[in-house]
């Protein structure tokens, strides 16, 4: 059976090490021997549950874990639940019934080191890369043994869709990216071409020789396939490692980049320069049979480059980007593999691998996330099979493993800093410290040992890296890259923890380190007001007509989120008042700028877009959020105002907010179909309007969102798995399996403290 294991190192393994001993890191690891046959049992029934249900419900409920901590801490919901009924009132005791149910059975998920574990996956073109690069290197069966084939399996069954194909993400229609990469893993794994549960394969592969074979996948896919023996290098469009010699003062240069296309496409094109290709092994030969509709051997490459698929296609390339790689291939790259111009290639390839060492090193090769992670660790075997630098990477594979209900999957890279963050201030806002005051500590204890203690080492700047001390990751502080809105939410717990007896909560953060994520916020706000989420905004917003991808919007360069700033005036307006000396001035324009900013990002309808959630509904939470933060009213501010208009002209029929992932890539508000609620979408919606001073206006609408929650709440205090509720880059969804209950428990607390109050004659609604 699996076990998740915590703040673990991994058995002493030589080629592992880390800056906090490993706290927040989540491994999972089998033990044929673990477990009773009951629990199994329990296991197996959770996995065909889903199954049944896989085309109603995609996102799986992270059962194997709670399972497994509830066990573990003999966790037995005593509060009884509660209901309010058609025409009830919504008492004091019935709120905090509720409230009190959430709080505790969450804080019963709370794992030793003090943080919250959690799926954080979604994207199904995640982990076929990484099967892939093992299969190549030779190490697949000794890190993917039996049972995590299995388990891998299940989840490529679980997630295939309907019509055969696989989706860009859980939730979405099939692509050719998915699918090829999908089909190609499970027959890694032993499927042969007619076999996969249901007739996976078969079904993958009808999908996708009906739509013309694999020549239009998108420019990734066709790097992996090229990397697989399965294209031929011609057939892609140029990415010469030259690139990372350009001096520095180029309007187009690697330190402009945003850092997540910096660091895929410097192992990339690493892989691009060397030409690389696996060794054509049967199976090999036997998929290029399989995915193209006429022999391989006599396909034109050329004229498959700009070949994209419509299913995948969300960013048409403009003509001046398709003019600029018919140059680089026709005109640049002939010369560059040829003599004496191929000792400038050699040069560069040289260089970036220089960087790719370096970005290795500085996230303890966790890298920046999952599809770095795979091309890294490949381009780190092509330079060296025996290296160290691969065993390295090697060690941290478990660090992107996650195992659920239905199957394993490979996540983006973890959130544990992002969703403790959040879990704490949801706990905090409940005032229960007589009563969860040991979860609280260690909570307090986890953020405070997760902040980022130093920058990136040696001339960090030179290898186009920003300052980091100070900050707080996405994820653990071994992968020590700095997120905005995550330092804002760290620092807002530790301020808040500040405020508490120490005797309960620990010891508060010492000054200096506040002043460093005071110090890393400032750092990122751009002459706009906005804030980035990593690195400081430097390039021109032109230079995005260059985005390489299909699949992807906003991905060249740095841009301003409406969610980081709102993050960052929340923390700074807290900071500034039990600080009020340090850097005063510099901390007042940030906030006026940053309230500018918000206020100017508001769309037609009243709403603000929201790049991390979906989509309108969690961009207006963060923004009234903010910008009640800095004083702003109802009273005093058009776009609060508006901002309640869009809020409480989309509440549905049952009380609820729902709003459909189609949203992101379209650009405009569009709710779930059949009129549905999303519980996680209701909080935050129901929390932005308490933001607004909603409670003191009218509050029927509250009162009609706080039903819902209370009466969607189940047995033992969780609430239901619903709807993904995560975005990024527009166009693709993650699922955080602890935001179905950190925002409701949230939620239910504010409400509490905003509508309810108690009078001398008792209990009763404001």
């Amino acid at each position: 059976m699996w076990k998740l294991k915590v703040a673990d190192g991994g058995n002493n393994d030589p080629y592992i090490f880390s800056t906090n001993n490993f706290i927040g890191r989540q491994l999972w690891e089998f033990d044929p021997d673990y477990g009773t046959r009951e629990e199994r049992a329990e296991v197996e029934a959770a996995r065909e549950n889903f199954w049944e249900n896989r085309h109603l419900i995609k996102c799986n409920s992270d059962l194997l874990w709670r399972m497994q901590f509830l066990r573990e801490k003999n966790f037995k919901q005593t509060i009884p639940q509660v209901k309010v009924g058609d025409g009830e009132e919504i008492t004091y005791e019935i709120a905090k019934t509720a409230m009190r149910r959430g709080a505790h059975f969450f804080s019963a998920l709370q794992a030793s080191d003090g943080h919250w574990p959690a799926e954080i996956a979604g994207p199904l073109y995640f982990l076929p890369p990484l099967v892939m690069c093992l299969y190549i290197t030779g190490h697949l069966d000794t890190v993917f043994p039996e049972e995590y084939r299995r388990e891998i399996l299940r989840y490529l069954y679980c997630h295939q869709n309907e019509d055969g194909g696989w989706g860009f993400h859980i939730e979405g229609h099939s692509t050719m990216i998915s699918t090829t990469l999908n089909y190609i893993c499970m027959r890694i794994l032993g499927e042969g071409p007619d076999g996969g549960r249901d007739n996976g394969c078969a079904r993958g592969r009808k999908w996708i020789r009906d739509r013309g074979g694999v020549t239009s996948i998108p420019s990734w896919g066709k790097t992996w396939l090229s990397i697989f023996g399965l294209f031929d290098w011609s057939g892609c469009n140029p990415m010469p490692p030259e690139f990372w010699l350009f001096p520095s003062f180029l309007p187009i240069h690697p330190a402009k980049m945003l850092c997540y296309c910096r660091m895929v496409y410097m192992p990339m094109s690493y892989l691009y320069g060397r030409r690389f290709v696996g060794p054509i092994t049967p199976l090999v030969l036997e998929l290029r049979e399989e995915l193209f509709l006429q022999p391989y051997n006599e396909i034109n490459w050329k004229k498959v480059r700009h070949l994209c698929a419509k299913e995948d296609l969300y960013y048409p390339h403009p003509l001046i980007q398709d003019l600029m790689w018919d140059t680089l291939y026709i005109c640049t790259e002939p010369l560059l593999i040829r003599w004496p111009f191929n000792k400038l290639r050699q040069k560069a390839l040289e260089v970036t691998m220089k960087h790719i060492h370096y970005e290795d090193e500085n996230s303890r090769y966790i890298t920046i996330g999952c599809v770095e992670k795979s091309l890294c660790m490949l381009a780190c075997w092509v330079e060296n099979p025996n290296g160290d630098y691969f065993k390295k990477h090697l060690a941290r594979i478990p660090d992107y493993i996650w195992v659920g209900e239905d199957g394993i999957k490979m996540q983006s890279f973890g959130s544990q800093e992002w969703d403790t963050a959040f879990a704490l201030q949801a706990l905090l806002a409940c005032n229960m410290t007589n009563e969860i005051g040991p979860t609280l500590k260690k909570g307090h204890e986890y953020v405070k040992e997760s902040q980022v203690k130093d920058n990136p080492y040696g001339d960090f700047k030179s290898m186009y890296r920003h300052a980091s001390k100070g900050s707080w990751t996405f994820a653990d502080q071994d992968h020590g890259w700095q997120v905005s809105d995550c330092t804002a939410e760290g620092l807002k717990c530790c301020l808040l923890f500040s405020l508490m007896p120490p005797e309960i909560v620990g010891v508060k953060m010492e000054p200096r380190r506040l002043y460093d994520s005071v110090n890393i916020l400032l750092s990122l706000q751009s002459k706009n007001g906005g804030l980035t989420a990593w690195e400081p905004a430097t390039a021109p917003k032109w230079l995005e007509m260059f985005n390489p991808t299909e699949f992807f919007a906003n991905t060249i360069v740095e841009q301003e989120y409406v969610e980081c700033t709102a993050s960052a005036i929340q923390a700074l307006v807290l900071f500034k008042k039990l600080y009020p000396g340090h850097k005063k001035k510099e901390i007042y324009n940030c906030i006026t700028n940053a309230v500018r900013f918000i206020e100017g990002k508001q769309m037609p309808d009243g709403s603000w877009y929201g790049s991390w959630g979906i989509c309108f509904t969690y961009g207006t939470w963060f923004a009234l959020g903010g910008l009640a933060a800095a004083g702003k009213t109802y009273n005093n501010c058009l776009a609060i105002r508006r901002g309640v208009e869009f809020l409480l002209k989309s509440q549905r029929d049952d009380g609820g907010w729902g709003e459909s992932h189609a949203s992101c890539p379209n650009e405009k508000y569009i709710p779930l179909e059949g009129n549905r609620s999303n519980l996680v979408q209701t909080a935050w919606a129901l929390m932005g309007l308490l933001h607004s001073g909603q409670a003191e206006r009218d509050p029927t609408p509250l009162h009609r969102a706080v039903k819902l929650l209370i009466n969607s709440q189940m047995e033992d205090g969780d609430f239901p798995q619903q709807e993904l509720t995560g975005s990024f880059m527009k166009n693709c969804m993650l699922h955080y399996a602890t935001y179905r209950n950190t925002f409701p428990l949230w939620a239910l607390a504010e409400y509490m403290k905003n509508c309810i109050s108690l009078s001398s004659e008792g209990e009763k609604l404001k």
